[in-house]
């Protein structure tokens, strides 16, 4: 079975970058959203392929970064395969980072993600991980308010 790193992305602001894959009808889910990575190249670990997915799709090098987990793929893809999911963070926003491959490059809320149609198993992959307690919360530092007689 073919093997893939993928990241759940976020950015310096806790959002999810998600890029829309391109409107080819020759390309698996093409118009599709989805997350970086790619296919595991013979002779790398799912970790080498992750970095080398995301410095050749973003430009960006991933100096650290999560396993959470893997899914075994067996229908609704392209092909069957292994998806080794990973969670990392870069200190830019989607505006300041430059798309190299495919249509769109958005950040998104974990509220959002009802509008975005993923490709193949990523919507489940991405609930499991909200489900989880993976999607870091925002910070309120709002005042205290207080509320009394």
């Amino acid at each position: 079975m073919k093997q893939i790193a993928q990241v759940l992305l976020l950015d310096r602001h806790n959002r999810l970058l998600i890029y829309l894959r391109d409107d080819k009808p020759e390309i698996p889910f093409p118009n599709h959203w989805d997350f970086f990575g790619g296919h595991v190249e013979e002779g790398e670990t799912p970790e080498q392929a992750l970095v080398r997915e995301v410095r050749e799709e973003l430009g960006v090098d991933l100096p650290k970064w999560e396993f959470f987990r893997s899914y075994d793929c067996l229908t609704g893809d392209a092909y069957p395969n292994t998806k080794n999911v990973y969670r990392a963070r870069v200190d830019k926003t989607a505006k300041a980072l430059t798309l190299r491959e495919g249509q769109r490059l958005v950040s998104i809320e974990a509220n959002e993600r009802y509008h975005f149609r993923f490709a193949n198993i990523l919507g489940a992959i991405l609930e499991d991980f909200i489900a989880a307690g993976w999607w870091p919360q925002a910070v309120d530092n709002s005042p205290a308010k207080f509320v009394g007689k």
